[in-house]
């Protein structure tokens, strides 16, 4: 009886160390666990952060290949730019409907067919590609000359009727000495629509004057609507002081602003039908009522045989302009032998022999890789 004391009493410790095992068991099985969340965690981040430098890595691989930089270059002109708010080209006012039905030049684009004088400036524009195959100086400010009529056509087309009558004033036939006039005296009554035939085919600048005043009121009221059309269509180099094109010094356009005025006007079917006569026989009556008939020739060589375009070119409509100041001057619509359109423009030659040679050297480009 006596022994069995002291075994009861070192059974005691004997469990108390199982159970001490057992929670140093749980501890450290808690520790491993924890050890594992870290490490899992710890692999997740690296795995977050890999994904994010790979992706980092791929989009300036992108940027790289898409000629990025991170300097702003000085940017050549670009239409699809400079009109991002301009209207009335698509079903919104933003810049890809406008552009994409425009040639867009970005610089000087050689031929080597081509040499201009000095001071000269051209384009040729491939209309149904939007390709400009030459330019030399498209957004230099030259003096258009007579080139101004087509804006004063497309005017008198979209906002003069016709067929009404027209009275002619002392004013629009009181021109500078040696101006381009059809022979108008003041009281004698036209229609609207000879008076866009005389303006077209002779450039008669009585015809533009008269022109102006009719639509417009006065010639200043006229001359606010050209300039704000011009301005609708994208001419950012352009400014006119008058209907007809004689020098003035804040009367000026560019080459790249007369193929916007001559793109929109060959939107009016009338327009190209004038252009391409070689001349124009206007029956009116004068101011004391006797009847008159004045036959005018175009002032386009092409138009009245005394120049030949390359073969396989046809000239379908067109402007003709000069003056000391700007020279000969020239735009043109034509036609390849695959009836595909095209855009010319040449300002500043020093005489009409060299810009119709200028003009075919240009035209000679259209039929090649057609």
């Amino acid at each position: 009886m006596k022994n069995a004391s002291p075994q009861r009493a070192s059974a005691r410790p004997a469990g108390s160390r199982t159970a001490a095992a057992s929670q140093a068991s749980k501890r450290s099985r808690a520790a491993r666990l924890r050890k594992i969340r870290r490490r899992r965690i710890r692999n997740t981040i690296l795995l977050v952060l890999l994904l994010l430098i790979l992706i980092a890595a791929g989009c300036f691989v992108i940027f790289l290949l898409r000629g990025g930089s991170f300097t702003t270059p000085v940017q050549a002109y670009s239409s699809s730019r400079e009109f991002q708010s301009s209207p009335a080209f698509g079903d919104g006012d933003t810049a890809q409907p406008f552009a994409q039905d425009l040639c867009v030049v970005e610089g000087d684009v050689p031929l080597d067919s081509v040499s201009l004088e000095e001071g000269q400036k051209g384009l040729l524009l491939d209309l149904n590609q939007h390709k400009v195959l030459y330019a030399n100086g498209a957004f230099d400010r030259v003096y258009p000359a007579s080139i101004t009529k087509i804006m004063t056509a497309i005017l008198a087309i979209r906002y003069g009727h016709l067929d009404e009558m027209v009275t002619v004033s002392q004013e629009s036939v009181t021109m500078e000495e040696g101006s381009q006039m059809c022979g108008f005296m003041a009281g004698d009554q036209l229609t609207m629509d000879q008076l866009i035939h005389c303006l077209l085919v002779y450039s008669g600048n009585d015809a533009a004057a008269a022109i102006a005043e009719h639509v417009a009121g006065s010639t200043e009221a006229f001359v606010e609507m050209m300039n704000s059309h011009a301005a609708e269509l994208g001419c950012t180099g352009t400014h006119f002081t008058n209907p007809h094109g004689l020098q003035d010094e804040n009367h000026y356009t560019t080459p790249y602003d007369i193929y916007l005025m001559l793109k929109e006007a060959l939107t009016y079917p009338s327009f190209t039908e004038i252009t391409q006569m070689p001349s124009y026989t206007v029956e009116f009556q004068r101011a004391d009522g006797s009847a008159m008939s004045i036959t005018l020739e175009a002032t386009d060589q092409y138009l009245t045989g005394e120049s030949t375009p390359p073969k396989d070119v046809t000239v379908l409509a067109g402007k003709t302009g000069n003056t000391s100041s700007a020279g000969n001057c020239l735009a043109l619509l034509s036609q390849n032998g695959y009836g595909q359109p095209f855009v010319s423009v040449i300002t500043g030659a020093s005489s009409k022999e060299l810009l119709y040679q200028q003009m075919n050297a240009l035209l000679s480009n259209i039929n090649q890789g057609a």
